[in-house]
């Protein structure tokens, strides 16, 4: 099966998708590529690491969640004031979850595009099982993955403000994560 190629927005680009459906690997082929820079990916899982780094939090604690994602969005708040487009890197799976980052973007006047990523439990779990981070068990995936199932289809994404939403193909549907990065461009630049 071929896919078209897919133009993004300038603006805030969220992904959602549960733990191992491979986001992490996209952004980092996007990032190589140089479709878009590091500096525009504001990631959670990079965020609590920096911060254990620094021993404010543990790498596995989750209880500073409230801490990751209010430094997440002053990340995010500073590529959108610079006029670039941001990626937010993260799970992304609850309605509550994609307010806050909805949210950001209407207070900046911004569109907001949505790139799912969405795969079986049986590609989701040979992925967990491939990857090095071990701290994320098949358990949590399937109930992230419910929770996506629930709360994250189209029409919701929709619904909860995104202009576009992008299908993110994966193992499932026999494409890479490189083969997947290279079907999508960014405009880069907000126009205000």
């Amino acid at each position: 099966m071929s896919y078209a190629p897919k133009r993004v927005s300038a603006g805030l680009v969220i992904l959602v998708g549960p733990p191992a459906v491979g986001k992490s690997t996209f952004v980092q082929h996007l990032v190589q590529t140089g479709k878009i820079s590091q500096e525009a990916v504001a990631s959670t899982d990079a965020i609590r690491e920096e911060l254990a780094r620094s021993s404010v939090v543990s790498a596995r604690d989750t209880s500073h969640a409230e801490l990751v994602a209010d430094e997440r969005d002053r990340q995010l708040l500073k590529t959108l004031a610079a006029g670039c487009t941001a990626l937010a890197e993260s799970t992304n799976v609850t309605r509550r979850a994609r307010a806050r980052l909805v949210a950001i973007a209407r207070q900046q006047c911004i569109t907001v595009t949505v790139l799912r990523f969405e795969q079986s439990r049986e590609v989701l779990f040979q992925q967990n099982a491939e990857r090095e981070r071990r701290d994320v068990s098949d358990a949590v995936v399937g109930d992230l993955a419910s929770i996506m199932d629930q709360e994250a289809d189209r029409g919701q994404l929709y619904a909860d403000g995104a202009a576009w939403v992008h299908d993110v193909p994966g193992r499932g549907q026999g494409i890479s994560a490189a083969e997947a990065a290279q079907l999508f461009a960014f405009n880069r630049f907000i126009r205000r």
